[in-house]
């Protein structure tokens, strides 16, 4: 599809397709929620042998997968349908990688409400949805958030996990601040036999982390403390504080009192570990992070991607005198490392 600086002359087709893009995030949710790639990779490649294993009719699918094949989600030659390789690494349920099931949060009628009211956002400056922020206590979409994300974390938890050399083996206690599924912290504690993992959010939503640390074999070392995270006890001495995709949503003084908590919480030497979009300084580039900004108006009342300089400053303010910035390979989204 064409794209502003693919073309020598000007035409309405970015445009076109721009405006037409809540059509292909609707054609991948229902091929998510037919398992259509799962049903290609089990050898059902042509529509009639689709058909019966998805239940669908044929007309449908036969429109569906056409449109699936010049986005690149699917290959076809002839009369077979095949996967892309995106498509069979993270769409395949038998893919030891799937995230088909992210599909659901990022799809929710909440979500996709706070867009459709954007216009009123942007004349706001913060969230025009009727319920307000999405940081309500025992919120359902938190609950989806917990359900549907966990596959989401893999890379950058393996990265936080060599960060903090869990492979070593050494005693340590870990605290997840808004952990949702739990699973940064449970990766944690299955790289480190030793490592004792408390995580801290919404009691329904840890209903979720504790179901994963379970499955995960690390439910012996995995605590939990219900509350907000501006009040609850969360404890002291820790080694290790994870704060993953928390303080986008909040303004920087609220993102301080959190961080001047956390900072109280941490033993001497400790490290604080944040998970974000960090866009540069121009917040233009790079382009999910920059984008992520509009996001959070429309989601918050006064949340925001931060650049550096910025969660230096904050950080700075809550006690810590050196942040350090890592890439997650191969992932849009930030470390940052923050010493006691």
């Amino acid at each position: 599809m064409a794209t502003p600086s693919s073309t020598n002359r000007p035409t309405p087709e970015h445009i076109f397709n721009t405006l037409f893009a809540y059509q292909q995030t609707y054609a991948l949710r229902a091929a998510i929620d037919l398992d259509i790639f799962s049903a290609i990779a089990g050898g059902a490649t042509e529509i009639v042998s689709l058909a019966k294993k998805t239940g669908a009719a044929e007309r449908g699918l036969q429109a569906l997968c056409n449109y699936l094949v010049p986005l690149g989600f699917l290959t076809k030659q002839g009369a077979h349908y095949g996967l892309s390789k995106d498509s069979a690494i993270f769409l395949n349920k038998q893919s030891p990688a799937y995230m088909g099931s992210i599909s659901q949060f990022f799809t929710n009628d909440h979500m996709v409400g706070t867009f459709a009211n954007l216009t009123e956002a942007v004349k706001k400056g913060g969230t025009a949805a009727a319920e307000g922020h999405n940081q309500a206590p025992n919120d359902e979409m938190w609950v989806t958030f917990a359900r549907t994300m966990g596959p989401t974390t893999a890379p950058a938890a393996a990265f936080i996990a060599e960060l903090t050399g869990m492979s070593q083996g050494k005693t340590c206690k870990v605290l997840d601040i808004a952990a949702g599924h739990g699973m940064y912290g449970i990766t944690l504690a299955r790289k480190n036999p030793n490592a004792q993992v408390t995580a801290l959010d919404w009691p329904n939503v840890l209903e979720v982390a504790k179901e994963n640390a379970q499955a995960a074999g690390v439910g012996e070392r995995f605590k939990t403390v219900s509350g907000n995270a501006f009040d609850a006890e969360m404890g002291s001495g820790y080694d290790y504080i994870l704060l993953t995709n928390i303080f986008h949503h909040f303004d920087p003084p609220t993102c301080e009192k959190l961080m001047k908590r956390v900072h109280a919480a941490l033993k001497p030497g400790g490290q604080a570990i944040t998970v974000e979009f960090v866009p540069n300084e121009d917040r233009v580039s790079p382009a999910m992070p920059a984008m992520f900004s509009l996001v959070m108006l429309a989601t918050t009342d006064a949340g925001d991607a931060y650049t550096l300089p910025e969660y230096e400053k904050m950080f700075r303010n809550a006690g810590f005198a050196k942040t350090t910035l890592h890439q997650i390979p191969d992932m849009p989204s930030q470390v940052l490392v923050s010493e006691k």
